[in-house]
């Protein structure tokens, strides 16, 4: 996926925390390595993973949390329910069974075994989700 466009929207989205690049980089790789061939668009506040629809996003904090590193990857992901782990920075229920969570990555050695798995269950809730029905 790497094309002399997409390296300069990154290196322009990680500008104001360029240190995060490296990060976001073996998060792209492993997302790549275990989905295959993803739409990844870099947008004005995240950069998405899509495969028909968005699965999974990696921002930057725009508003800081108290508690939160000063500065870090902001790795976001969609299930059909709430995951309940310590990692979960913030979790929400945005639609009924439809959850949204947040990940606060450091380094890049936290975008592990246990992140991705999330990541590929997400991916592969996004595949099989079928858009609800509006009411007449």
């Amino acid at each position: 996926m790497s094309t002399p466009d997409h390296d300069a929207e990154l290196v322009r989205f990680f500008s104001p925390m360029p240190e995060i690049l490296p990060i976001y980089r073996v998060l792209e790789d492993a997302v790549l390595e275990r989905c295959g061939a993803v739409d990844i668009r870099v947008q004005k506040t995240q950069v998405t993973f899509s495969d028909k629809r968005v699965f999974a996003c990696a921002s930057l904090p725009i508003r800081r949390r108290r508690g939160w590193p000063a500065r870090c990857l902001v790795v976001t992901f969609g299930l059909e329910y709430r995951v309940d782990a310590p990692r979960i920075a913030i979790a929400t229920e945005p639609y009924p069974d439809r959850w949204t969570h947040h990940v606060l990555v450091e380094r890049p050695e936290d975008i592990d075994d246990e992140l991705m798995a999330w990541i590929d269950e997400a991916h592969r809730f996004a595949l099989e989700k079928r858009p609800r029905r509006r009411r007449a």
